[in-house]
């Protein structure tokens, strides 16, 4: 076997009870954990991996951006968009071209786990890495069905505002089909999903940039006032609110495990899966903030489609509120899919809780 094919096969795991790393080729490789399992599928284009990274990093957290921009200003707004951007965008490439460097060497990593364990040693990998990991994925898992089933009582109040059903039975609908997303076998599998996912946040972000330019052309307008208010505390404290909600906008990419989908040789693949989900960044985030803002200034509320509805009544018809509740609940479930099983196999076997389970395994997610 050729030593390109020999590199691309090969599985940096490690031995958790001695702590050491052993590199296994895949005609004697032992039977991999579900993490392994749930990347290993490493058949995706450039293009896949474009869908995951849009997914991974693009969601309804767009909707705080003109929010975001009371705290800082315009011209504050704008450069820390941009900068947020490209720092981010030149880190996930830095990281993307580190994972390249250790599959030509033979030890193609898979998941962040890996990596800090080759670089940090394997007692951070499984005590510091892990748990930062799993924070993070439970938290978009839990919060996901939370957000898609405000949504799904939203279009249920929209035409029935004396139902009766509550909140919690539409999070649960949402918990639901997460449960279900969550049996597909690998991130590969999750390619159509996500692309789906991409189109939905380009369609729902161009409803929200319309709407937000109607609604400033309209009658029922509010004034516009674009200077930062408060206390010189206030301001600062602001400051770093803007910027945090800025940064977490963009601070959600999962490159080992989006990387470890490629069909070898993955050597430039990442920079042109980087270029499409930016893209859509670019297309989305600007649209979204500056529109937004232009149209509600200091008064845009936490989230955009607060703004669209007045004090007296909807500023824009019903359909819309519609149609972007719906492009947002679904797109919400793709964000989910995306870190349950993540999740899953963080939580079993990232600490060393050694079981066996079903076939049904994620149902421990949900």
């Amino acid at each position: 076997m050729g030593t390109a094919a020999q590199s691309s096969s090969e599985i940096y795991t490690s031995d958790s009870e001695k702590g050491f790393a052993i590199n296994h080729q895949s005609s004697t490789s032992p039977e991999l954990d579900a993490g392994a399992k749930f990347v290993l599928v490493s058949k995706g284009s450039w293009l896949h991996c474009g869908y995951h990274l849009t997914t991974s990093i693009v969601g309804p957290v767009i909707l705080t951006l003109p929010f975001s921009f009371t705290l800082l200003g315009w011209f504050g707004g704008v450069i820390w968009l941009v900068l947020a951007g490209v720092i981010t965008f030149y880190s996930y490439n830095l990281l993307s071209i580190v994972l390249e460097h250790h599959a030509q060497l033979g030890r193609r990593q898979f998941r962040f786990r890996d990596m800090a364990r080759d670089i940090l040693g394997p007692r951070w990998a499984k005590y510091y890495i892990g748990p930062l990991q799993f924070i993070i994925c439970f938290g978009t898992v839990i919060g996901g069905p939370l957000v898609g089933g405000k949504s799904l009582k939203f279009i249920y109040q929209l035409y029935h505002p004396e139902g009766s059903m509550k909140l919690y039975q539409f999070i649960i609908i949402c918990g639901v089909v997460t449960m279900l997303l969550a049996q597909l076998p690998s991130f590969h599998s999750l390619r159509h999903i996500n692309l789906i996912s991409l189109i939905l946040c380009v369609i729902y972000s161009i409803f929200l940039t319309v709407g937000s330019i109607y609604v400033g052309h309209s009658k029922d307008a509010p004034p516009k006032e674009y200077s930062v208010k408060g206390s010189h505390e206030d301001k600062l404290f602001g400051v770093f609110n803007g910027i945090s909600i800025i940064a977490t906008t963009y601070a959600s990419g999962i490159i080992p495990e989006i990387q470890a989908t490629l069909a070898p040789p993955v050597k430039g693949k990442m920079f042109k899966g980087l270029c499409v989900c930016y893209s859509v960044i670019v297309a989305t985030y600007f649209s979204v903030a500056i529109s937004g803002y232009w149209a509600f200034g200091n008064a845009s509320g936490a989230t955009i489609l607060a703004n669209y509805i007045g004090e007296t009544k909807l500023l824009l018809p019903k359909w819309f509120f519609l149609t972007t509740n719906i492009l947002i609940l679904l797109q919400v479930f793709g964000l989910t899919a995306v870190r349950t099983p993540k999740l899953f196999r963080i939580y079993i076997f990232d600490f060393a809780i050694q079981i066996r389970v079903p076939v049904w395994k994620n149902l421990f997610i949900a």
